[in-house]
């Protein structure tokens, strides 16, 4: 299954990638709208999510061979 699911990943060019992006963010945007209490959130705790959730894919992307 897993490979299937490359194999379709690999034909997605930078287009459709940054689209999906924006879809994400558009996403995001309407949570936001629907619950206004996660704007309450500190800074410090989205920094660490963030950081969290980012540190798996910058490893592989940059550190790892």
């Amino acid at each position: 299954m897993l490979e299937k699911m490359n194999a379709r990943l690999r034909s997605l060019n930078v287009v459709d990638i940054g689209l999906v992006k924006w879809s994400v963010l558009f996403f995001a945007v309407i949570i936001v709208k629907l619950f206004p209490q996660l704007l309450k959130i500190d800074y410090f705790t989205l920094i660490c999510l963030t950081l969290a959730c980012g540190i798996r894919p910058l490893y592989k992307f940059w550190i790892k061979k």
